[in-house]
């Protein structure tokens, strides 16, 4: 089977090994040519940022670097991106990195052309009609990790360092209009994050799949995803040059942030929080919490879940499902409890109080209150899985 195709769903996806050859073309499709390259600092000590510019170079596009980026993006390192880009008379960007280089220059672009804050942009009811949508600049995205799916997603999440609550700033055309997704720039990423962002793009599949509203076709790619997770992800970590394992590895993290749009849930809606309050990373959190909350949604989700664990070839319904899931994640070094993360139990009154009101909440399958997030979050800081 070959693994190099181009696909237009949700957006213009050229993928395969090599295809960041096709950078510069991308570039000049996209209308720009004069890109500002946004990613995190790793990337950008790394050899491959290097090749990337002389690809650029070679095929007459000049770029400039901008890499003042964390973990969690914050909104210092989205306004220093904006600064940057003003300065340097760009055209667009080219968001190269995982969930951090992706989400801040995707943030960067939308921000570059806006006069209100980017608080004004939450993903709160229509608010995304404040923005001058003309004035937003193209994006090029080039995923590094398998995990966010940010490459093919119309949000960035940004950390708002005041109340440490993570925000998802939506636009509609903060969708790339090409992305780049080659699983050869994959191959360097060490096991540990493989398994870290490959939990994350389980989770975007798993919330999404559970979501309750009515959307068969993401329904559909969400259960295709963590189908190929089941199969790869276990490749991908214990062999990282297995580009077979990255190539269907890359592509369920893009089916992920695609199926999404149905919604995701309680996972995210804690994930959230205790990452903006802990600067703890996002992958690694929703691998300890998924299990604490598909227990609390159980009486909601077990027929469903029997039928995804039937298709992904797993006995036993959902306590089969569940039992793959904690043995997947003891396999990948994932930890079982919150604890092992530093995180204790004396802010998860502020937490539960934050997930209530985080974008995710809407989607989880069954309403969940304050006292109930509470529980789930002391259960995952305790390792009380309640089988």
């Amino acid at each position: 089977m070959t693994l190099t195709a181009n696909w237009n769903y949700p957006t213009t996806v050229r993928f395969g090994p090599g295809r960041i050859k096709e950078l510069g073309k991308a570039c000049r499709d996209a209308g720009i040519s004069r890109p500002l390259l946004v990613t995190d600092p790793g990337l950008a000590a790394l050899p491959m940022l290097s090749d990337i510019l002389n690809i650029l170079q070679a095929d007459g596009v000049a770029a400039a670097v901008f890499s003042d980026v964390k973990a969690n993006p914050n909104e210092a390192n989205v306004a220093a991106g904006v600064d940057a880009y003003r300065k340097g008379g760009h055209d667009g960007v080219i968001a190269l990195g995982g969930g951090s280089g992706l989400d801040a220059g995707k943030a960067v672009a939308f921000m570059q052309g806006q006069t209100r804050p980017i608080w004004d942009f939450e993903d709160i009811g229509d608010w995304w009609t404040r923005a001058s949508a003309k004035a937003i600049a193209p994006i090029v995205a080039v995923p590094t990790t398998a995990g966010t799916g940010s490459e093919v997603g119309r949000a960035s999440v940004i950390t708002n360092e005041e109340t440490h609550e993570k925000k998802i700033i939506f636009h509609p055309k903060l969708l790339p209009a090409i992305v780049i997704a080659d699983p050869e720039l994959t191959i360097g990423l060490p096991a540990r994050l493989t398994a870290a962002t490959g939990m994350d793009a389980l989770a975007h599949n798993l919330e999404a799949y559970c979501a309750p509203a009515f959307h068969p076709m993401a329904a559909g790619i969400a259960v295709e995803g963590m189908r190929l997770i089941k199969q790869w992800l276990p490749k991908a970590v214990s062999d990282g040059r297995d580009i077979e394992a990255r190539s269907h590895m890359l592509a369920a993290s893009s089916m992920g942030a695609a199926a999404f749009q149905r919604g995701l849930g309680a996972v995210h809606a804690l994930s959230h929080p205790i990452g903006g309050l802990y600067d703890a990373h996002h992958g690694t959190l929703n691998g300890v919490l998924m299990p604490y909350v598909l227990m609390a949604n159980r009486d909601a989700i077990e027929s469903r879940i029997g039928d995804a664990a039937n298709y992904m070839g797993l006995p036993g319904g959902f306590k089969g499902f569940l039992d793959w899931l904690v043995a997947l994640r003891s396999e990948l070094g994932i930890p079982n409890m919150l604890s092992e993360l530093g995180i204790a139990e004396d802010k998860l009154d502020q937490i539960a109080e934050m997930a209530t009101r985080d974008p995710s909440a809407g989607g989880n399958p069954i309403p969940l209150s304050q006292a109930q997030y509470r529980t789930i979050a002391a259960r995952a800081v305790r390792g009380e899985l309640g089988l």
